[in-house]
């Protein structure tokens, strides 16, 4: 058997913990065999979750831990006192190398404290974002920063794209179209922050910079790595999820309005599900915190079973890729000597 790639899963993270954590966990170790799992959590609550299922015992080990971190919890201090909890742990077990990467459907705030106090970011990284992958009419677009850096300056920005172009290249194959979010395609619009940093964009040689785009186009693929400051990420992740939501609500309520509409929702039914699929978040796993000292993926505070055992698949082909060894490569000419 080829070598192992070790991954910890936060057991006690996110709304649906610690049920569809391991479940989601069992699934992806049934579906990729090079894999194995390190659950940390709870003892009770994992132990009862685990004995419903049937597994590679091998390839499965449970890190018990004592406390857990809230969505109510100061993400700082969380980290920093709550030293049991499965977050921390995991995260200690990711700097120390002992596992591969880590997957986490916990606090935001505290992941995000975490990865910069316990992980520790690459040499020459000013700031980790968050970098969705958004479903699109032309297969999928990255978001970055997505909910990171509120507060973000233009090298910052410069940087994200940088990690986001590094990124796209290797999880889908080809040179990614960078664009910085705006409110117009014009270069001199914009606020401050994208005045600012445009330029800067059009100077950096290393990356495919196509300017401008607006929120709107990001649906139809208009790029493959859509730059903005956390505060702009977040607000289009939130809406995007929920103006999809919304809309299948309403395609199936319209369906089901008369006998004729119920007659071609059966007709329609296969291939409507296999397109509304494609824009489902759960299909491509969670959001990598780029730029750290390890592979960190966060996924939804809601979770599902398959988003979990997505984010697995995910990290396999981020570690095949050697990502994190190339972020350090890349950053490494920002190191002030």
């Amino acid at each position: 058997m080829s070598k192992l790639t070790t991954i910890a899963i936060d057991a006690m993270g996110g709304d649906n913990a610690p049920q569809a954590i391991v479940q989601g966990a069992i699934e992806a170790l049934k579906e990729n065999e090079n894999v194995k799992i390190v659950l940390v959590g709870t003892k009770e609550p994992v132990d009862a979750e685990l004995a419903k299922y049937s597994y590679d015992k091998d390839r499965v080990e449970v890190v018990y831990t004592t406390e857990e971190i809230d969505m109510g919890d100061h993400p700082v201090q969380a980290i920093r006192q709550k030293k049991d909890s499965s977050m921390v742990v995991a995260m200690k077990m990711l700097k120390e190398g002992t596992v591969d990467a880590m997957i986490s459907a916990g606090s935001s705030g505290a992941l995000l404290a975490g990865g910069q106090l316990v992980v520790g970011r690459v040499k020459g990284v000013e700031r980790a974002p968050f970098a969705p992958i958004l479903p699109t009419e032309t297969g999928a677009t990255l978001l970055i920063d997505s909910g990171a850096n509120v507060d973000a300056s233009p090298s910052h920005l410069v940087q994200y794209a940088k990690m986001g172009d590094i990124y796209f290249q290797c999880t889908m194959g080809r040179k990614p179209s960078i664009g910085i979010v705006n409110i117009g395609l014009e270069e001199e619009k914009g606020n401050k922050l994208v005045k600012d940093t445009f330029p800067l964009l059009k100077e950096c040689k290393d990356i495919n910079f196509v300017g401008s785009v607006e929120a709107r186009e990001i649906p139809a693929g208009a790029v493959d790595v859509a730059v903005c400051d956390a505060f702009t990420g977040n607000v289009i992740v939130k809406l995007y999820e929920g103006m999809g939501k919304t809309l299948l609500r309403m395609i199936k309520a319209g369906l089901m309005t008369t006998f004729k509409s119920k007659i071609g929702a059966l007709l329609v039914k296969d291939s409507l599900k296999n397109t509304l699929k494609q824009f489902d978040a759960a299909e491509h796993g969670g959001a990598p915190m780029l730029g750290l000292n390890g592979l960190l993926i966060k996924t939804h505070g809601n979770s599902s079973h398959m988003e979990i055992k997505n984010a697995v698949k995910q990290c396999l082909g981020c570690i095949e890729q050697g990502i994190t060894e190339k972020m350090k490569a890349a950053f490494a000419n920002n190191v002030e000597e």
